[in-house]
């Protein structure tokens, strides 16, 4: 049985961070696009294992039992995690007849294993989705393992405005911006303190941005734009009194 175990813990992460490297991605055509889909995890599903995107406890953030790992062929260098996928088992025995797609968001990678040549899905060129169990069986029987699906990109529904978790210390601030609607990833952010014009910030990894500005003892405003090129000011998310560790939501959303 092919069963997958692709959940990538951030002890490991920076090991298979310098493979994460996009080799071309469907991400933006909206069209419907060929791959296949393994699973991990047990019915129990998952609960506080970070990831390659950087997430926390998923079911806390509201990313459930409804996520998938991206192969490096949608990874994009963790750009890709919080897009959402809609994903339906395609020209297989082990389909489940009649069974609606399924829609998930891109919470983490699943690495390649250049060790082997045959079963590994997540090698490129191939575009893969490792969802969990849950996810699988609502598509296809457990048995199986693997199957070919089709999957397109879709408009992410969320509840409530864009959230920022606060990493780092004083000297390197690092945000995770999560909960984020419509197009669900982000390509580009800014941070502006109470007493400071906008700062670029850089892609750290997974949906992780930093500055090396300190800014504690300063109100933060988060300026974001998303693949889809909308762009939205978070004004003062964070109050002067912010606390590394903790997140801040905005009444906000795209």
């Amino acid at each position: 049985m092919a069963i997958s175990h692709c959940l990538v813990p951030l002890a490991i992460f920076m090991v298979l961070f310098v493979q994460a490297m996009s080799v071309g991605t469907d991400l933006d055509t909206g069209g419907w696009f060929d791959a296949r889909a393994t699973f991990y995890g047990d019915f129990k599903g998952i609960g506080t294992v970070q990831g390659a995107c950087g997430y926390g406890d998923l079911w806390k953030q509201g990313y459930g039992l409804h996520t998938t790992a991206l192969s490096t062929a949608l990874f994009n260098n963790g750009l890709a995690c919080g897009v959402c996928f809609e994903i339906k088992c395609v020209n297989s025995a082990w389909c489940r007849k009649d069974a609606p797609s399924v829609l998930v968001t891109a919470t983490n990678f699943c690495p390649p294993n250049y060790t082997k040549t045959v079963g590994v899905w997540c090698n490129p060129p191939q575009k893969h989705f490792d969802l969990t169990v849950f996810m699988f069986t609502k598509i296809a029987w457990y048995r199986a393992g693997v199957v070919p699906v089709q999957a397109r990109r879709v408009p992410c529904h969320k509840i409530g405005g864009v959230k920022f978790e606060i990493k780092g210390n004083p000297y390197f601030l690092m945000v995770l911006v999560y909960n984020v609607g419509n197009a669900g990833d982000v390509s580009s952010m800014s941070i502006k303190g109470s007493n400071t014009g906008w700062l670029q910030m850089a892609h750290n990894w997974g949906q992780i941005w930093d500055v090396g500005t300190n800014l504690v003892g300063q109100a933060l405003s988060f300026r974001v734009t998303t693949s889809d090129g909308k762009t939205l000011d978070f004004v003062n998310v964070a109050p002067a009194q912010w606390q590394f560790g903790q997140t801040y939501q905005s009444n906000l959303n795209f």
